[in-house]
């Protein structure tokens, strides 16, 4: 079937375009290997959201262009627009090609692109993905100026049509909030996860809005809420520890393939370091 694809400028908008309805799923950054979380992204889903669940999450590379309309040299340009975390990602080119220049945000990359398009303002410029430039008739003055090239950032499909079944290598994302804020706390959370060998991939505290000093854990973890194990540990922490906000399960973007290669280098790595430290004994 034909997709209805809608723009939106910013990832909170598409967040809450899907939790109205006015579209079936949204596609938002959660996550970049440099700059860490979106955390309007995550703070959308944790307390703006009753019904969304992440469906998929999706691991692209960055790759950042310096757009600019045709014929504009870099000697020219006395602003650059783009989202607050591309210009993040190009600090190091910004600095050595372009110091002194005005630098603006917008709430995307995209926006940044269209809004240099529609401007005869030809000392702006953009950066942003190569799509941008040929969706928007722009021209690539600078191509992969991103300070690192194997930057990648995870972006979460979301929709509110439940749970999909397990796929097998699944990852679960919730957020917990104490019920009470006292020594300790935090690790008997991690107790009932570590108890039962549930790995877990990101530990994330978050404010909750409701004081200083008050958060909330974000986590992600191997496995299915419909794998008992998991279901154990989140019914203690619910029972014992503090209330949970299941955010969803889906498949992980590395397979059982990938983990098991990794798994494999891990212990062959631990198992070099223990016979290095050992090989020192007299």
């Amino acid at each position: 079937a034909k997709l209805d694809l809608r723009p939106y400028g910013t990832n909170v908008e598409v967040l809450l375009a899907a939790e109205r309805g006015d579209v079936t799923y949204g596609f938002a950054a959660i996550e970049n290997m440099i700059e860490g979380s979106v955390n309007a992204t995550l703070d959308t889903l944790a307390f703006e959201s009753d019904d969304l669940l992440i469906k998929r999450e999706v691991v692209m590379n960055v790759n950042l262009n310096l757009l600019v309309h045709a014929g504009v040299s870099l000697s020219e340009i006395t602003e650059v627009r783009s989202h607050p975390v591309a210009l993040a990602q190009c600090r190091r080119y910004l600095a050595q090609q372009l110091a002194g220049v005005v630098i603006t945000t917008t709430g995307s990359t995209a926006d940044a692109a269209r809004e240099v398009a529609e401007t005869d303002v030809r000392t702006t410029a953009v950066i942003a993905p190569r799509r941008s430039a040929e969706v928007w008739g722009l021209k690539i003055l600078a191509e992969d100026i991103e300070d690192h090239p194997e930057n990648q950032t995870r972006f979460v499909l979301v929709g509110r049509d439940g749970v999909d079944p397990p796929s097998g290598h699944d990852k679960t994302s919730v957020l917990i909030y104490q019920r009470e804020d006292a020594p300790g706390s935090l690790v008997g959370i991690l107790h009932e996860f570590a108890a039962r060998s549930i790995n877990l991939t990101r530990l994330e505290s978050r404010p909750t809005r409701k004081g200083l000093g008050d958060y909330c854990f974000l986590i992600d973890c191997e496995g299915h809420i419909s794998d008992e194990v998991l279901g154990d540990a989140l019914r203690n922490i619910h029972m014992k520890q503090g209330n949970v906000k299941f955010l969803g399960s889906y498949p992980s973007t590395y397979g059982t393939e990938q983990e098991k290669n990794t798994n494999r280098e891990a212990v062959s790595n631990a198992d070099s370091w223990l016979s290095g430290i050992r090989a020192q004994i007299r």
